[in-house]
């Protein structure tokens, strides 16, 4: 079982479903929900990352905002995703109150998020350290649990496996999520290669694979 085929499952049949994709970056999740018949919208503070999804993803609509501010009516989407997106968020527990905000009564948020362990996580932690704002993300949905905003209807872990040709490859797929990344694998590179050929496990062709794990929450407006 992977996050896509829990996505898939949390709506399910997705054909005709206005589904919201909240921090959606370059399209990725956006374009499988479309092939699958769902009606689309993209949300994301990125320009460049908007302008690459709209170019990928023609069915889908794309508009820049934040997950703290939805720039829609109250009840507008049957569903909502947050596919690694909560703890890139300034304000998680408001996020997740936007998004409940915007789902009709029996619709439903799906939150993925990475957990602060893995190969992938070690490998990462030498350019941005994430151990805080991952915790703050889980933090955030167990507030919303707790204060009755939410309710639990599955939570899964599962892991994703990632493998890399070189650790050049790596790299230029971690600069992709955020470009400010960049500069620090400059000045560090030598940790960052240390760190990365220590966590990767050599797979038999000669890659290197990394394994992150992800906390799926299907969750519904309590």
């Amino acid at each position: 079982m992977d996050a896509l085929t829990l996505i898939r499952d949390a709506f399910a049949p997705l054909a005709g479903k206005r589904i919201l994709d909240i921090g959606c970056g370059p399209g990725t999740l956006a374009k499988r929900l479309v092939e699958d018949g769902a009606a689309v919208t993209g949300i994301d503070p990125g320009e460049a990352a908007l302008a690459t999804a709209r170019a990928a993803v023609p069915g889908a609509r794309f508009q820049a905002a934040t997950g703290e501010a939805l720039p829609f009516a109250d009840g507008s989407f049957d569903g909502a995703v947050l596919l690694n997106a909560l703890h890139h968020v300034p304000d998680p527990p408001r996020a997740l109150v936007e998004a409940t905000r915007v789902l009709v009564p029996g619709g439903r948020l799906v939150v993925v998020e990475p957990l602060a362990a893995g190969s992938f996580f070690d490998a990462l932690r030498p350019i941005e350290d994430e151990t805080e704002v991952r915790a703050a993300a889980q933090d955030a949905i167990a507030g919303a649990l707790a204060r009755g905003i939410l309710a639990c209807r599955r939570a899964v872990t599962v892991e994703r496996r990632e493998s890399f040709a070189s650790l050049d490859a790596f790299l230029a797929r971690v600069s992709a999520v955020d470009p400010a990344r960049e500069e620090t694998i400059r000045l560090r590179r030598p940790v960052v290669e240390t760190a990365f050929l220590a966590a990767a496990e050599r797979e038999d062709d000669g890659r290197y694979g990394l394994v992150q794990p992800l906390q799926v929450h299907v969750l519904e407006p309590a």
